[in-house]
């Protein structure tokens, strides 16, 4: 990967209703697809509900754990097995260590330790993510790619055109924050999930994250979408917490 995402500014207003109207579309059409047995449901394995056996996934939810509240870890945890079960039911073929590793360190850029006060959350955290992999040895390419499933993880209709762990790190993140391509899923197949990885009150300690950062970086891209309602889409999402 030769260039890597550097700016996430706040879409026009007119770009980013064009992309959740199509999502909105794609949503229903997936839907009405379901309800007439013409789509298959995502598939849980018991892989997706683990940490992948490598030094290098462990070492990454251990500094995810040592600089994050609990709601965000596990939130980053289910995002993974949410990202996996869709990357087989839509017959991608992507890097199961790359998309874990992505998934779990997707909101570092939300912690205080990793914050700035001008960076959009996403590349903060694309950032120190990149930065942690390269100083346990981890080439650049692959680095590069678990930076730009981060950078990208909340750009909607850029994240979908993107490779493989890039798309499955946002559609797993947004399964999980606002029950987005729920549907794909048994019921309990996500309750399995979240018995694995308890929500611990994601709800409550996140929506006044994604406050914090709109009112203190206006222009950023996570505020065209806190814009459009995306606080109330998590608030109204079909999980209790």
């Amino acid at each position: 990967m030769s260039r890597l995402t550097t700016t996430r500014a706040k879409p026009p207003s007119w770009l980013l209703a064009s992309r959740l109207m199509k999502v909105q579309s794609q949503a229903m059409l997936r839907r009405v697809a379901h309800s007439w047995g013409l789509r298959r449901m995502a598939h849980l394995e018991e892989s997706d509900i683990a940490i992948p056996d490598s030094a290098l996934a462990r070492k990454a939810v251990e500094l995810v754990a040592e600089t994050s509240p609990g709601f965000l870890l596990n939130h980053g945890l289910r995002a993974y097995a949410f990202g996996a079960a869709l990357g087989r039911r839509d017959g991608l073929k992507f890097d199961r260590e790359l998309l874990f590793l992505a998934a779990a360190m997707h909101d570092l850029g939300l912690v205080e330790k990793f914050d700035g006060p001008d960076q959009p959350f996403e590349l903060q955290g694309a950032k120190a993510a990149r930065d942690f992999l390269v100083g346990q040895g981890v080439d650049n390419q692959r680095a590069d790619l678990v930076h730009e499933a981060i950078a990208l993880h909340a750009s909607i209709g850029v994240a979908s055109r993107g490779a493989p762990e890039v798309q499955l790190c946002h559609y797993g993140t947004g399964v999980d924050v606002a029950g987005l391509r729920l549907y794909d899923f048994e019921k309990r197949d996500v309750q399995r999930i979240i018995e694995a990885w308890p929500r611990l009150g994601f709800k409550q300690g996140f929506v006044p994250l994604l406050k914090d950062q709109v009112a203190r970086k206006p222009h950023c891209n996570i505020a065209g979408l806190v814009g459009f309602g995306f606080t109330d889409m998590i608030e109204a999402a079909p999980f209790r917490e």
